[in-house]
């Protein structure tokens, strides 16, 4: 996802906001999923990332080749990383 993430912003013009949105919610969205997944939002499964300190959300799809990732969250349960161990 890192790579679609970069190749959205630099070889197709879209701003981090739109890939993001892309791979998230418009993603969710085309799988007929949007209402349980897709964004962070009461009553939606939780998977999602938390990233070690970054400048802001822009900086993810340029941070390619940079593990920015503290910890993944697969329906609520930290799987990976070091946070709440």
């Amino acid at each position: 996802m890192a790579l679609m993430l970069s190749m959205a912003c630099v070889q197709y013009n879209m701003t981090p906001e739109e890939a993001i949105n892309a791979a998230t919610i418009n993603a969710a969205y085309a799988m007929g999923i949007s209402s349980e997944s897709g964004s962070i939002s009461p009553g939606k499964i939780a998977n999602l990332i938390i990233t070690e300190k970054i400048p802001g959300y822009a900086f993810i799809p340029y941070a390619f080749g940079m593990n920015v990732n503290a910890a993944v969250m697969i329906k609520g349960k930290i799987v990976s990383g070091t946070i709440g161990k």
